[in-house]
């Protein structure tokens, strides 16, 4: 059966080589053209006179100055709830059959449309991120291999006229019937809601399986590769998948779980970056020399960039009105942006809350530097999500722990604002020693923090728990598995609850 892997990387060079990286600036203008002539007689559409943006002699122009940004509440209230109610042609051609309910790190009620034009696009990705593998040299014996998606149950709620789950099993629910045949842990066990259930079955039928790579949040991934070694007794996840050789990580930063994550292989792997969001798939890594991502220009999502800065921000980590709006043919490298989209599921200008870091322009390659909310910025820190985790790094090679989970708030102690760390880890420490160590490297990572430090940030405080904490805390109030994600920042007032909640585990 080589054979058949090698003609498979066969087929993908050729096909990687004949559908080569579109020019990203042209890509996108076309993009928005597609997508504004498909929307033109929606109700949005028409309200925004789609008709009049593409008879302009600059339709991109005309589109920024003529539609406003959005962010979930937005959308929602002016538009989205007329879907949920039935309604069709709102802001996409048609009624959406799919709505995924968001789990991120900022809310769990909000419900995103999914076209078929977005399973298509996400389809398409998908496929783009297949014909990547050419640029990481894979044997042909890889491509017969079969591939572990640890996702939401496939398990659908049903409504009156549509079906509502996270996006991860909406997708999994409509994959191709050719990727059937290399899909696991299979239809059955996808469908499986209780986190616990599926992994124990995950754990029993792994001997079965010959998985040559796997895709999920690396927390979840983690625990159910510690399960299955724990249920087969094994030393490394290879003794069971001797060619396990990729694994496809997104939803958040990679790095501070590989230190923890490689101790269950009996070799490193290659990691592949993606970005999957309820509100599309926005991004994946292309070639092996980069962690920085590459955003799909051309498959139905038009982005945009605000500069992250006072100016262009409100209190409440939204775009202010009359804020600067870049497209990618004029935005910078190395500048903090908020990220804005607009998608053939009907999102126009949509600010998803992230904020990225342009790389390479010429590739259209970023990098998640955070969430707009996530950023500690209450007494002047100005910390970056993304300084928070290499800040991480660095206390994990200094006191040779696991640091997988963390959150930190500004909140009031005796009258002042301090900065106060929650931190799970896999063994003890000393929690003094190692907030001096992180205050010390913050500073050394951030010139405003370091300023903060000397004037209203007086103190900083941390917490070392069991990283186990983390996980019964999103089990109770958020949930287990799938694309649930633990926040690295909280408001005071949520902060205090997790404390309270996390005080209740000693």
């Amino acid at each position: 059966m080589a054979v058949i892997g090698e003609l498979i990387r066969k087929a993908i060079d050729f096909y990687g080589f004949v559908s080569s990286d579109p020019d990203p600036q042209e890509a996108q203008r076309a993009v928005l053209t597609q997508m504004l002539t498909k929307a033109r007689l929606t109700a949005f559409g028409k309200k925004y006179d789609f008709t009049g943006i593409l008879g302009s002699d600059d339709p991109v122009n005309a589109f920024q100055a003529q539609v406003p940004v959005h962010d979930y509440d937005k959308m929602h209230s002016d538009w989205w709830h007329y879907l949920l109610e039935g309604h069709q042609n709102v802001t996409w051609p048609g009624g959406q059959d799919y709505f995924a309910l968001s789990s991120g790190t900022t809310s769990n009620s909000k419900a995103i449309p999914v076209t078929e034009d977005m399973l298509e696009a996400i389809r398409k990705a998908g496929m783009q991120q297949v014909l990547s593998l050419k640029n990481f040299d894979m044997p042909g014996d890889f491509f017969q291999k079969q591939i572990l998606m640890l996702g939401s149950s496939t398990s659908l709620i049903e409504k009156e006229d549509h079906q509502e789950g996270e996006i991860s099993g909406i997708s999994a629910a409509n994959i191709p019937a050719w990727f059937r045949t290399f899909y696991k842990p299979g239809a059955d066990i996808a469908a499986i809601p209780d986190w616990d259930e599926k992994v124990r079955r995950i754990a029993e039928e792994a001997p079965k399986w010959d998985i040559g790579s796997l895709s999920g949040i690396p927390s979840w991934v983690e625990m159910m590769l510690k399960e299955i070694i724990r249920y087969n007794r094994l030393e490394t996840i290879h003794d069971i998948w001797p060619n396990l050789q990729v694994y496809t990580t997104g939803g958040v930063a990679f790095e501070p779980y590989r230190q923890s994550f490689e101790k269950l292989l009996a070799r490193p792997l290659i990691y592949i970056d993606t970005y999957l969001t309820s509100e599309g798939y926005l991004a994946t890594q292309k070639r092996p020399d980069t962690n920085a991502m590459t955003l799909m220009v051309d498959n139905g999502i038009f982005f945009e960039f605000v500069p992250f800065t006072d100016e262009n921000m409100d209190e409440d980590g939204r775009v202010r009105e009359g804020a600067t709006v870049l497209t990618l043919a004029d935005a910078q490298e190395n500048e903090n942006y908020v990220l804005l989209i607009s998608t053939v599921s009907g999102a126009w200008r949509y600010m998803i809350g992230d904020t990225v870091m342009i790389t390479d322009k010429v590739r259209a390659e970023i990098r998640i530097t955070g969430r707009t909310k996530h950023f500690l910025n209450v007494v002047g820190e100005q910390l970056s999500v993304f300084q928070m985790n290499d800040a991480m790094q660095k206390m994990q090679e200094t006191f040779s722990v696991d640091i997988k989970e963390f959150v930190v708030a500004a909140v009031q102690k005796e009258g002042e604002y301090i900065n106060k760390w929650f931190i799970g880890t896999d063994r003890e420490v000393d929690a003094a020693a190692l907030m001096e160590k992180l205050d010390a490297e913050l500073c050394t990572l951030n010139k405003n923090y370091k300023v903060a430090r000397s004037k209203s940030l007086k103190h900083v405080e941390a917490e070392v728990v069991p990283v186990e904490h983390f996980y019964a805390w999103s089990e109770e109030f958020k949930k287990l598995g799938g694309q649930a994600k633990i926040p690295r920042v909280m408001k005071e007032a949520d902060f205090l609850e997790f404390e309270a909640y996390i005080k209740t585990l000693a």
